[in-house]
């Protein structure tokens, strides 16, 4: 009879894998065509797989939680009107892992003739996920302790949820040790670790876990600390003339382009004719090789709901005019607090601006968005007193003024060459032209 293998579809350059991570139907549940039947999430965005026609979900090969490869087979759906008989059915899944072949370890913890009870197990389709094989390998489980933990998932399936268990009561067990006596030279002993949650005691503190999404933003930021000898330079802009410009044509914009005119795209477009003045800043590290990329993406940091942040890219931005910059900008930004981006629509920024002024603050120091070796802060805009050069003399006068703050990888990117990138986007936004249409 017929069926149809439904696949981790390809998601963009560089996207491999996808964890799965709800399931929306049940086996044996009927679904039309094209409603979501799981979700699964790439790196920061998640995505529903549909249904490529009507029929019933004859089985799921996957457990919530797992990692699964671009083109791996994730669901079998029989069409309407089909049935499969078992063997079909079995003939989907895909073939069993062969655990002891995933670990390095020492032959007498791998050994299957040793552990009969292991052997069982895997022999009776205890499915082990890549994530949870990429975990046990990560913490150093041995193929004995894995047997040791008692799934929870579909079938005594090893969820995420199970080894993670497994490892926080591990941490907590006693672990006998001799007293050690210190030397007198030697140095003092490191600061003690930060308290976890378990030692708190009563209702005073409220313990939230990160989502996933959070989790991820963490270890980028720790990872580009890492890379990344961050130095960040300030200048002061004076965008009086660009404040009066976009409040005088904004209705305008709107009523002919259907599109609000915001100052982002500005500074965008700012951006990528300083990146094509110094093409140097629009680069990554590998090695001790510089990428110098001959086409500019603009990552935009964006604040979503949920209080994470997405980073969407404006592809080609140096092909694009201010309209089909704002375009982009506005369609980026409302899926993205929609979560309805594509996986490929956050890869392949080569340099990155965020907004601290739609927040109110005034500057601040942003992380690298790795690969990228520079990311531009803009501060909010304010009116104060300033000093006005004049051919009658200077006078005092009140003025838009906002700070920029540029932070970039020393590695490659010296403080000349950031200084003059930096004051580059100033003057663009300075001197903008106040009597250009749209």
């Amino acid at each position: 009879m017929a069926k149809i293998e439904i696949l981790i579809p390809a998601m963009g350059e560089g996207i491999t894998e996808a964890t799965i991570t709800q399931f929306l139907k049940k086996e044996g549940e009927h679904v039309e065509e094209e409603e979501s039947i799981l979700e699964i999430a790439t790196d920061k965005v998640d995505s529903e797989i549909p249904a490529p026609q009507s029929g019933k979900i004859a089985k799921f090969l996957f457990a919530e939680g797992d990692v699964a490869q671009v083109g791996d087979v994730v669901a079998i759906l029989v069409p309407d009107g089909e049935e499969l008989s078992a063997e079909e059915l079995t003939s989907s899944e895909p073939a069993k892992v062969e655990v002891e072949k995933v670990f390095d370890l020492p032959k007498e913890e791998t050994a299957i003739e040793a552990e009969p009870k292991l052997a069982i197990k895997t022999e009776n389709g205890s499915f082990i996920s890549p994530l949870v094989r990429k975990i046990a390998h990560e913490e150093n489980i041995s193929l004995q302790e894995l047997n040791q933990i008692e799934g929870s998932g579909e079938s005594n399936r090893i969820t995420k949820k199970d080894i993670l268990q497994f490892i926080e009561n591990k941490k907590l067990q006693p672990v006998a040790t001799e007293p050690v006596v210190a030397p007198v030279s030697a140095k003092p002993a490191p600061a003690p670790a930060p308290v976890s949650h378990q030692s708190y005691n009563g209702d005073n503190v409220e313990i939230i876990e990160m989502d996933r999404m959070r989790k991820l933003i963490a270890q980028y930021m720790v990872q580009s600390k890492q890379v990344s000898p961050h130095v960040t330079s300030f200048i002061d802009v004076d965008v009086t003339g660009l404040v009066q410009w976009r409040n005088k044509v904004k209705n305008e914009f709107l009523q002919k382009e259907g599109q609000k005119l915001t100052f982002t795209p500005i500074f965008v477009e700012a951006v990528t004719k300083a990146l094509k003045d110094y093409p140097m800043v629009n680069v990554s590290v590998d090695g001790d090789k510089i990428i110098r990329k001959k086409f500019i993406n603009i990552g935009m940091a964006t604040a979503l709901p949920s209080g994470n942040l997405i980073v969407p890219v404006i592809k080609l931005a140096d092909e694009k005019n201010l309209v089909g910059i704002t375009r982009q900008v506005n369609d980026l930004a409302d899926r993205a607090r929609a979560n309805k981006l594509q996986p490929d629509e956050i890869q392949g920024s080569t340099f990155t601006i965020t907004n601290l002024g739609a927040f109110g603050s005034t500057t601040g120091t942003p992380i690298i968005n790795q690969p990228e070796v520079a990311i531009l802060a803009v501060g909010a805009i304010k009116k104060k007193p300033a000093v006005i050069e004049t051919p009658q003399g200077d006078t005092i006068g009140i003025r838009s003024i906002m700070v920029l703050s540029l932070s970039y990888d020393h590695r490659v990117v010296d403080g000349a060459l950031g200084g003059m990138f930096l004051k580059r986007v100033a003057e663009y936004l300075e001197n903008f032209d106040t009597n250009r249409g749209i």
